[in-house]
């Protein structure tokens, strides 16, 4: 007999003790048709829960020998959670769930068989969410923008919901940021990809852990990790401006000396201007600080997570970069 393939399931959590028994059930479900040809290991990275989410996962590994448990010191963010996830992932591939079960477990079956066929990455597309018009607008356009900016093509509408192969584990591994953002990173590391499309769930208990700020955040991590272009945007705004002012300059000075004209004071003009002047300014030393936040948090090399406790405790505390 052939030995079965690990597959590891990461799934970051924070505050979902009242959604592990439904996720637990789903997912057994989901898994019983493969548990003949596949292992299966869950890996749980809990972000410092403060409701019982720790104790109810320590109980059921007590029971369970499959489930890994990996909690930090302090809530350190989801794409961190993600990444020290993969970075404990023992299998052949890891496929990201969600505890919300907004993404169907159903869907690991169909992953696992397009991984199968050899592609190295099966993400899941989005097609329809629950969510208000707004916020569904917001995103699709901000999904758009990011690709756009990218200096690769990124699948619009792919959340964190996907399948990848051991190479890209191993991959992720080496890779030292301070600030990941795990849906854009991956399809840069190239190899087969391929998509599915699914419809999202509504969330059936909890409510969702992002803040407004954290969307921004979120955000402000994906255009300033994928691209350099807002830079490049603040050099040919400053530039453009620069034409403007030397084009205006000349109209003044010819239409003075050769056509006598009598421009009128213009106050209000030049204050407006100063000041347009002055914002356009401060938005683009923002651009560059971003960046040069983010250069500064890499020189320092801090440890991406930092692991309180485990279970089983032989777990390595991992996310530590050298």
């Amino acid at each position: 007999m052939t030995e079965k393939k690990l597959i590891s399931l990461v799934i970051p959590v924070f505050n979902e003790a009242d959604n592990l028994d439904r996720l637990f059930a789903l997912v057994d479900e989901a898994l019983k048709s493969l548990t003949d040809r596949y292992d299966f290991e869950f890996v749980f990275t809990d972000n410092h829960s403060t409701d019982a989410t720790f104790a109810v996962l320590a109980a059921r590994a007590a029971s369970d020998k499959r489930i890994r448990v990996i909690r930090f010191s302090r809530n350190f963010g989801y794409q961190k959670s993600i990444l020290t996830g993969y970075m404990n992932a023992r299998g052949s591939a890891a496929v990201q769930l969600d505890a919300d079960l907004q993404d169907p477990p159903a869907l690991i079956a169909e992953f696992i068989a397009l991984w199968e066929q050899g592609n190295a990455v099966v993400y899941g597309v989005r097609r329809a969410r629950p969510e208000g018009w707004l916020l569904h607008t917001t995103r699709r356009f901000f999904y758009r923008i990011v690709s756009f900016l990218s200096d690769h093509e990124l699948p619009l509408n792919a959340g964190d919901f996907r399948l990848i192969d051991r190479r890209i584990l191993d991959l992720l591994a080496t890779i030292a940021d301070q600030n990941p953002y795990i849906r854009g990173i991956i399809p840069t590391l190239g190899f087969k990809q391929v998509g599915v499309v699914y419809d999202r769930n509504a969330r059936i208990s909890g409510k969702s852990k992002f803040s407004l700020a954290q969307y921004v955040a979120l955000a402000s991590d994906a255009i300033v990790s994928q691209s350099i272009m807002p830079l490049r945007i603040a050099t040919y705004a400053g530039l453009l401006i620069a034409v403007v002012t030397m084009v205006g300059i000349m109209i003044a000075v010819v239409g003075q000396m050769i056509f006598g004209a009598e421009w009128p004071p213009g106050w209000a003009t030049v204050t407006v201007l100063i000041l347009f002047g002055i914002s356009l300014n401060a938005l683009f030393l923002g651009i560059i600080g971003e960046y040069l936040g983010r250069m500064y948090r890499q020189s320092i090399s801090r440890p991406i997570t930092i692991v309180e406790r485990t279970i089983p405790e032989e777990v390595r505390t991992a996310a530590r970069r050298e």
